[in-house]
């Protein structure tokens, strides 16, 4: 199938003469002429007969004009959609972020996305990295907010911020809190960690193990949360990011663990699947997440 024929075809039965719909096509009549023969040739009948006037179309060219034109209609659709999308006028965004991420980085930055471009569709899933990473392989987000380090030869990073972790524990070893301790010592008492399939609780492991320190927590939690909740009513001391937790240390009963072995900091990344375009809202949005305002706005 020849749609540039079909497009001449268009143009002729709308313009009602071969001069005018060569003006509109930017061709000369002959050109007009010669494709619409072979069209006819191709379909084995006649589409037009010439009048005084000009053109007209035959029965079979009505047959066609009525689906050809509804074609066209569909292409200039998609055509407007298609700029609308890139003017961010209308479009949908897929984020993974865990819920820690979410909560503590996401959401600020999503209501002011949204401010300014509301006819575009956020939707996010808050699953733990391996979990996002997976959904972008297989095309059912975006982008995902994973914590670093992390390698995949199939996806793109783009840093957006450092992430320092530190521990965290109530009133009950609030004297732990007063000068650095050892990590070794600090492991003696009990631990609230991530669950063991999280990014981060891979990274806290490690730095555990290059210590030589064995910990085997007293409770595992999903998120950041509830490892805080805990360690508020003095289960144990917390492994948490500190650059989410600064307000509620300042505010609340939970203290600060310095330790000699200080956790190394790490990053957080945008993470998507390479030689895959990002729509244009998706691009506009890790614009945003490279900014880093305030959490407030």
């Amino acid at each position: 199938m020849n749609l540039e024929l079909y497009k001449f075809f268009y143009h002729v039965a709308k313009a009602g003469t071969v001069s005018k719909a060569s003006e509109v096509l930017y061709v000369t009549q002959p050109a007009v002429s010669r494709a619409i023969k072979q069209l006819e040739d191709e379909l084995g009948c006649q589409l037009f007969f010439r009048t005084s006037k000009g053109v007209k179309l035959t029965q079979e060219g009505e047959v066609l004009l009525q689906n050809v034109e509804q074609a066209f209609n569909f292409l200039s659709s998609g055509e407007r959609k298609i700029s609308e999308i890139k003017g961010l006028q209308t479009g949908e965004v897929r984020i993974g972020a865990s819920d820690t991420l979410c909560k503590y980085y996401l959401a600020p930055f999503l209501k002011l996305f949204k401010t300014y471009f509301p006819a575009i569709k956020v939707v996010v899933t808050c699953p733990n990295t391996p979990e996002i990473v997976r959904l972008i392989k297989a095309g059912e987000i975006d982008f995902g907010l994973v914590n670093m380090p992390l390698k995949d030869e199939m996806l793109e990073f783009k840093h957006i911020m450092n992430i320092q972790d530190c521990f965290i524990a109530g009133q009950k070893y609030k004297h732990l809190s007063g000068t650095k301790r050892h990590i070794r010592e600090i492991a003696d008492y009990p631990m609230l960690l991530l669950e063991k399939t999280s990014n981060t609780r891979i990274y806290i492991d490690e730095y555990f193990e290059k210590n030589s320190v064995t910990v085997t927590p007293d409770f595992e939690f999903p998120n950041i949360d509830l490892l805080i909740h805990f360690a508020k009513y003095d289960f144990g001391i917390a492994c948490v990011m500190e650059s989410f937790v600064g307000d509620i240390l300042e505010n609340s009963t939970l203290y600060k663990i310095n330790v000699i072995e200080k956790i190394p900091p790490r990053s957080m990344s945008v993470a998507w699947l390479k030689d895959i375009p990002l729509t244009a809202a998706a691009k506009e949005l890790i614009k945003y997440l490279e900014y880093n305002p305030p959490y407030e706005f």
